[in-house]
């Protein structure tokens, strides 16, 4: 596996978007609305920065995330070229699963999360692209 993403919430992506891209000369090279999310992932070399901005009215995990914790690093993905076998290894080893299948995710990559209770407290995010 190797790093794909941090996901990080935010209540406004673009400000956020433009710092990082000034500050760390990194390309916006993807933007898009999915589950009622604005979606950006800036281009950071060896992976990305997933940028999750709740759209107006919407319900789901980003927007709960957002309401206890506030803005921040909400996720850390890893890539693999086979999730479905990468879902029984982190099975076979002790980590619970949230998705016991894959599911359609962002850019049109199949995910599945990880249990952060079995994961050290950190919300893990498997992506085959």
């Amino acid at each position: 596996m190797r790093f794909d993403h941090a996901g990080i919430a935010t209540d406004d992506a673009d400000p956020l978007a433009e710092l990082f891209a000034n500050a760390f000369e990194t390309p916006v090279v993807h933007e898009e609305t999915f589950d009622g999310l604005q979606v950006t992932f800036l281009e950071m070399g060896n992976g990305y920065f997933e940028l999750l901005e709740p759209l107006p009215d919407a319900d789901g995990t980003i927007p709960r995330y957002l309401d206890s914790n506030g803005p921040g690093i909400h996720h850390v993905a890893l890539e693999t070229d086979d999730i479905a076998a990468a879902l029984e290894t982190v099975s076979d080893c002790g980590i619970d699963l949230i998705d016991d299948e894959p599911r359609p995710g962002a850019w049109g990559h199949d995910v599945a999360f990880l249990h952060p209770k079995t994961t050290g407290g950190v919300l893990v995010e498997l992506v085959e692209h």
